[in-house]
């Protein structure tokens, strides 16, 4: 049995009372592999070493983290003194493990003894600090300044990326570090002509708000990582990768993942630069051929982590709730963990009777049905297939919705992907004939209300008749 002990103890508590305590409370119950006591106890030389004496990890919670515990023997003293009404018991509660001993004291201290039904997590405050990386890395493009990466620095950086997990343990990745100018003059000139490109595409509306964002940092920082993929790394017989070759490409993106968490967690800014083609990349880096760019990273210290992706707090774009993208059993019975599954159109039609208006946002034209070809020369239509799946563009969305309360869905979630990238008003152009096309229709009307997305039908445009 995997055990958490909880000590509370006074300052200068002797090991041999501390000792003779925990050995009592525990008997012969099991492994301990937590000694864990309230911030600021973990000092006390009685502590150091019966953890040392248990071979258990020394961990340590914040009295605010303590107080949050339900403890079945809270004392009014310790609360005085502590700052919570217990630390022992409730220092085991934190961790997770069901309490098994309560509290036992003797003159100078107290323990308490849990059960962990599997392999212990980290500490509370160690949990913090990892949610909190993930919360605050940011796709960094300002802000960097001219200080050196030092080399242990970089190391431990790498050193992280290096220890993603990869398909087969193929680890797929090797990273360029691109110091030289010239060479990152060319990827920039590169990127350029891409944002150029990208821009010529948009909406007027959606053209002048990216006009004010910032794509790239490439001369910027003083090092570019190129992250590369060898997808024959490991040769034949790469364990997992023959029914899904995919994730060798999927190895070497947690790679760069990895390497932006520990880049955050150094201080350093990590900005991806997707404005190019890879095989141009390629050409400029002299990559082998049998080599393919995943990731062109830009990476330098900064003068301050923004609060929120600059894409959110610039309007153009938003983040999607969790809620919506948990499925439960079967596709489509969304929710979070503990709630009541239900579907988006019941979603959204509950949010409708709340929602405002949207003030403003770019407006989209949505088609469903018809020859893709006959709609898209015009920047501000989504064409929504219902039928073979379309070439690869981003202006057609093959959605091939198998009865009508699915098209309904497909719909919702349309209108909400859209608002959620700026979309304040659509023009509903249903072209295809059929039930499930008609349904589609009334999802995007219905998700549009939810949304406060201002929406009208627009009527099919009929050919002249040769007769």
């Amino acid at each position: 049995m995997n055990l958490v002990v909880g000590v509370g103890l006074r300052a200068g508590t002797s090991y041999r009372e501390l000792r003779d305590l925990v050995t009592e409370a525990v008997a012969d119950a099991g492994k301990v592999r937590i000694l864990i006591t309230v911030e600021g106890r973990e000092s006390e030389p009685a502590v150091q070493r019966l953890a040392a004496h248990l071979g258990a990890e020394l961990q340590t919670v914040a009295p605010a983290e303590l107080r949050r515990q339900n403890v079945p023997s809270p004392s009014e003293q310790v609360d005085d003194l502590a700052g919570t009404p217990s630390v022992a018991e409730a220092a085991v509660l934190s961790t997770g493990a069901e309490l098994v001993v309560p509290k036992r004291k003797s003159d100078a201290a107290t323990v308490a003894v849990g059960r962990l039904a599997a392999a212990p997590g980290y500490a509370p405050g160690e949990r913090h600090v990892v949610h909190r990386v993930l919360a605050e890395r940011r796709d960094v493009r300002r802000g960097f300044v001219d200080l050196p990466i030092p080399d242990d620095v970089l190391t431990r950086v790498l050193e992280s990326a290096h220890r993603a997990p990869s398909v087969g343990l193929s680890q797929p990745w090797d990273f360029l570090l691109i110091h030289e100018v010239a060479t990152r003059r060319k990827i920039h000139d590169l990127a350029s002509a891409q944002r150029d490109a990208f821009a010529a595409s948009l909406p007027d509306e959606r053209r002048q708000r990216f006009d004010g964002l910032k794509i790239e940092a490439i001369l910027d920082t003083p090092l570019n990582i190129a992250v590369t993929c060898d997808a024959g790394r490991g040769g034949r017989h790469v364990l997992g990768r023959h029914a899904d070759p995919r994730t060798t490409w999927f190895s070497a993106a947690i790679a760069i993942q990895n390497l932006w968490l520990a880049a955050r967690a150094e201080g350093l800014g990590v900005g991806w630069v997707s404005f190019f083609e890879p095989g141009e990349v390629a050409a400029v880096l002299d990559l082998p051929a049998h080599i393919e760019l995943v990731g062109y990273l830009c990476i330098g210290y900064v003068d301050e982590f923004a609060p929120a992706p600059e894409l959110v707090r610039t309007g153009w774009a938003s983040r999607r709730p969790l809620a919506w993208a948990v499925h439960h059993e079967a596709w489509g019975r969304r929710g979070l963990p503990g709630a009541e599954p239900t579907s988006i159109t019941q979603d959204a039609e509950q949010a409708a009777r709340d929602v405002a208006p949207r003030e403003s946002g770019q407006s989209v034209r949505v088609v469903v049905g018809g020859e893709p070809a006959d709609y898209l020369g015009r920047a501000d239509t989504v064409v929504v297939q219902l039928g073979a799946k379309p070439e690869a563009d981003f202006g057609v969305l093959w959605r091939p919705a198998r009865d009508p309360a699915e098209g309904v869905e497909v719909g919702v979630e349309i209108v909400r992907d859209l608002a959620l990238q700026g979309v304040g008003q659509i023009a509903v152009q249903v072209v295809e004939d059929g039930d499930v096309a008609a349904a589609v229709g009334r999802g995007l009307r219905v998700g549009a209300s939810a949304c406060g997305v201002r929406w009208r039908d627009e009527p099919v445009e009929l050919s002249d008749s040769p007769a």
